[in-house]
Protein backbone atom coordinates (compact mmCIF):
# COMPACT_ATOMS: atom_id res chain seq x y z
CA UNK A 1 0.00 0.00 0.00
CA UNK A 2 3.01 2.17 0.76
CA UNK A 3 4.57 1.64 -2.43
CA UNK A 4 0.93 2.20 -4.47
CA UNK A 5 0.44 5.73 -2.29
CA UNK A 6 3.88 6.76 -3.51
CA UNK A 7 3.45 5.66 -7.34
CA UNK A 8 0.48 8.05 -6.95
CA UNK A 9 2.31 10.57 -5.42
CA UNK A 10 4.91 10.56 -7.76
CA UNK A 11 2.21 10.75 -10.59
CA UNK A 12 0.17 13.89 -9.11
CA UNK A 13 3.83 15.69 -9.12
CA UNK A 14 4.34 14.82 -12.66
CA UNK A 15 0.65 16.17 -13.05
CA UNK A 16 1.89 19.52 -11.09
CA UNK A 17 1.27 22.98 -13.58
CA UNK A 18 5.17 23.86 -12.31
CA UNK A 19 6.23 21.18 -14.19
CA UNK A 20 5.76 22.52 -17.21
CA UNK A 21 7.26 26.31 -16.32
CA UNK A 22 10.60 24.15 -14.71
CA UNK A 23 12.58 21.32 -17.08
CA UNK A 24 14.70 21.04 -13.87
CA UNK A 25 11.92 19.83 -11.00
CA UNK A 26 10.30 18.16 -14.07
CA UNK A 27 13.70 15.98 -14.38
CA UNK A 28 13.73 15.27 -10.90
CA UNK A 29 10.14 14.47 -11.13
CA UNK A 30 10.36 11.99 -13.64
CA UNK A 31 13.06 10.35 -12.46
CA UNK A 32 10.47 9.74 -8.84
CA UNK A 33 8.37 9.11 -10.91
CA UNK A 34 10.81 6.14 -12.35
CA UNK A 35 12.05 5.00 -9.16
CA UNK A 36 8.71 4.28 -7.10
CA UNK A 37 7.59 2.79 -10.38
CA UNK A 38 10.27 0.15 -9.83
CA UNK A 39 10.15 0.11 -6.22
CA UNK A 40 6.67 -0.71 -6.52
CA UNK A 41 6.99 -3.36 -9.05
CA UNK A 42 9.86 -5.05 -6.95
CA UNK A 43 7.21 -5.11 -4.27
CA UNK A 44 4.90 -6.74 -5.96
CA UNK A 45 7.10 -9.58 -6.95
CA UNK A 46 8.34 -9.94 -3.25
CA UNK A 47 5.01 -10.33 -2.15
CA UNK A 48 3.72 -12.60 -5.01
CA UNK A 49 6.99 -14.70 -3.95
CA UNK A 50 6.34 -14.82 -0.46
CA UNK A 51 2.69 -16.05 -0.81
CA UNK A 52 4.20 -18.78 -3.60
CA UNK A 53 6.69 -20.06 -1.21
CA UNK A 54 4.75 -20.02 1.86
CA UNK A 55 4.74 -23.40 2.38
CA UNK A 56 8.12 -24.43 1.63
CA UNK A 57 9.88 -23.81 5.49
CA UNK A 58 11.36 -27.20 5.11
CA UNK A 59 13.47 -25.54 2.46
CA UNK A 60 14.38 -22.85 5.13
CA UNK A 61 15.07 -25.45 8.20
CA UNK A 62 18.61 -26.38 6.41
CA UNK A 63 19.52 -23.11 5.58
CA UNK A 64 18.47 -21.56 9.31
CA UNK A 65 18.85 -24.37 11.79
CA UNK A 66 18.46 -21.66 14.41
CA UNK A 67 14.99 -20.84 12.93
CA UNK A 68 14.34 -24.90 13.27
CA UNK A 69 15.32 -24.70 16.72
CA UNK A 70 13.24 -21.69 17.41
CA UNK A 71 10.13 -23.87 16.18
CA UNK A 72 10.36 -27.03 18.08
CA UNK A 73 11.20 -24.94 21.64
CA UNK A 74 8.10 -22.78 20.96
CA UNK A 75 6.14 -25.92 20.11
CA UNK A 76 7.42 -27.82 23.32
CA UNK A 77 6.47 -24.37 24.94
CA UNK A 78 3.02 -24.59 23.41
CA UNK A 79 2.30 -28.54 24.79
CA UNK A 80 3.50 -27.46 28.17
CA UNK A 81 1.36 -24.36 28.50
CA UNK A 82 -1.44 -26.30 27.45
CA UNK A 83 -0.66 -29.34 29.89
CA UNK A 84 -0.46 -26.80 32.63
CA UNK A 85 -3.40 -25.18 31.72
CA UNK A 86 -5.56 -28.00 31.56
CA UNK A 87 -4.35 -29.31 34.82
CA UNK A 88 -5.24 -25.17 36.30
CA UNK A 89 -9.21 -25.91 35.01
CA UNK A 90 -8.70 -29.29 36.78
CA UNK A 91 -8.10 -28.19 40.32
CA UNK A 92 -10.39 -24.67 39.59
CA UNK A 93 -13.46 -27.55 39.15
CA UNK A 94 -12.70 -29.14 42.39
CA UNK A 95 -13.86 -27.83 46.07
CA UNK A 96 -11.87 -24.73 47.53
CA UNK A 97 -9.86 -26.90 49.93
CA UNK A 98 -6.46 -25.81 51.63
CA UNK A 99 -4.42 -28.11 49.60
CA UNK A 100 -6.30 -27.83 46.32
CA UNK A 101 -5.70 -23.83 46.35
CA UNK A 102 -1.73 -24.64 47.42
CA UNK A 103 -1.41 -26.84 44.31
CA UNK A 104 -3.49 -23.81 42.43
CA UNK A 105 -1.46 -20.85 43.42
CA UNK A 106 1.64 -23.13 42.60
Amino acid sequence: AMSKSAVKISSDLLSNPLCEQEPSFLEMVTAFDTAMKRMDSFNQEKVNVGLAGEGETGVFSSVFPSLNMAVKRREQTLQDYKRLQSKVEKYEEKERTGPVLAKLHQ
